[in-house]
């Protein structure tokens, strides 16, 4: 792969805002991108509007600009992508690669996660319905640029996986690929907690004729009493005021070098000694973040 030809992305879903997880996620997609002078393109994941937190699409947008973290090109919104991804689920479902499902979580509850494959010779009408893709009883794998080698029998460990939901709004698994694939991007760099969503994204890939794209799947930030960042779990909103020392913090969660020098810097002077000695290979699979560098 040229360096040229190198296309990221960061892709926040706005149920709330920003975070130190969010951040070394981000941080983490724009170094790699720009260490081989590649683009980083921003894309919001507004797939689910009841989970939307209002204001969180600007306060994301804000915050990533106070941070130095600038990206190329017009924001993507999944959105404005409705008619793209109706008509794949069309393809797909006239196909007789995706059926309609009627089953309820209270009858999937006792199955762990993995569809039983209830409705998938049932042939039920759409409306009002979830559609799911029928998968093969076949094992992905992939090589990670940190979690190493990865696989998962689709048949055994998922099961046929839903790509619209009963609801009519559209499945992460079937918007991010179909928009990774629009937007032409080379190398996704994102949170160890989509590693296990990858193999259905290789699958649908493959169905629809696309490049598999690099993956790296950096670290989940861990708190010392085991939980991780996120949005639901005592997790502080990024403060725009505090840009310098929390990007030194994700530095060092990611494994690079922060100088002492930098703790005096502007945001843009950090991202430009980092972007210079940016390692991926110095990221550890697992981060434990100390209570004092999440505030």
């Amino acid at each position: 792969m040229t360096q040229s030809r190198y296309t990221g992305r960061f892709a926040p879903t706005p149920s709330g805002f920003l975070h130190f997880g969010s951040l070394v996620a981000a941080l983490a997609s724009w170094l790699d991108a720009r260490a081989v002078d590649g683009r980083w393109q921003l894309r919001m994941e507004d797939t689910d509007p009841p989970r939307e937190m209002p204001g969180a699409r600007d306060a994301i947008l804000q915050t990533l600009e106070r941070y130095g973290l600038e990206w190329d090109g017009e924001v993507a919104f999944q959105s404005q992508r409705f008619d793209a991804y109706a008509s794949v689920v069309d393809r797909l479902f006239n196909m007789g690669l995706a059926y309609a499902c009627t089953c309820s979580r209270k009858q999937l509850e006792a199955y762990g996660g993995i569809y039983p494959g209830f409705c998938r010779n049932a042939g039920h009408a759409r409306e009002g319905a979830a559609i799911r893709i029928r998968v093969p009883e076949l094992t992905y794998r992939f090589t990670d640029r940190v979690q190493g080698e990865y696989q998962q029998h689709l048949g055994r460990e998922v099961g046929d996986f839903v790509i619209q939901r009963r609801d009519g709004l559209y499945a992460y698994q079937l918007a991010v690929v179909l928009d990774d694939a629009w937007q032409g991007i080379t190398d996704i760099v994102r949170g160890a907690d989509l590693l296990d969503n990858t193999p259905r994204q290789l699958y649908l890939q493959e169905l629809l004729g696309f490049t598999q794209p690099r993956y790296l799947h950096v670290p989940l930030i861990v708190q010392p009493d085991g939980h991780k960042l996120g949005k639901s779990y005592r997790s502080p909103p990024l403060q725009a005021d505090q840009a310098t020392p929390l990007l030194l913090r994700a530095l060092r969660a990611l494994g690079q070098d922060t100088p002492a020098q930098l703790a005096s810097a502007t945001p843009a002077q950090v991202l430009a000694v980092a972007r210079a000695q940016w390692r991926p290979e110095r990221i550890a699979q697992r981060t434990t973040v100390p209570e004092a560098d999440l505030h």
